[in-house]
């Protein structure tokens, strides 16, 4: 085989019917869009959302809500989760890096460390912010918290 002898495979390929060509072709007169309305005329594309003229739905609904533009998301990891992460690959630092590593979080994320779960040894740990009872259980084990 080679690139003069290529072609599709059979059945693959159809002829595009063409439109508009006149009355014999069967396919002339309305071209296949019917008699008159919006659809049947040249550039016609239905709005987003449109529902034949009838209020659209997200008009009959009222706006609500408040969207805080200041608001910081924080990706919460628990320290039983460090832990597992500590005793797996034999850490005593665990920083964004290494949570980065690990798959637990994205190189934009902030990282807030909770409180559930247990602290087995000494960790000292990097992150953008703790709970209370995260920060209490690491350092009643002699851990560090880092706030980045």
């Amino acid at each position: 085989m080679d690139l003069s002898n290529l072609k599709p495979a059979k059945g693959s390929v159809r002829k595009s019917v063409r439109l508009g060509r006149g009355q014999g072709s069967g396919k002339g007169g309305t071209s296949t869009r019917g008699h008159k309305g919006a659809k049947s005329r040249s550039g016609y594309s239905k709005k987003i959302g449109f529902e034949g003229g009838q209020m659209p739905i997200q008009r009959r609904l009222p706006k609500f809500g408040f969207e805080n533009i200041n608001r910081v998301e924080y990706k919460g990891i628990n320290i039983g989760t460090l832990q597992g992460l500590a005793e797996a690959n034999n850490l005593d630092v665990i920083d964004f890096d290494t949570l980065l590593k690990a798959g637990l979080v994205n190189k934009n994320a902030k990282v807030k460390i909770l409180g559930k779960g247990t602290v087995e040894k000494k960790l000292e740990i990097h992150a953008h912010a703790f709970s209370k009872a995260a920060k209490e259980a690491i350092e009643a084990k002699e851990g560090t918290v880092v706030i980045l």
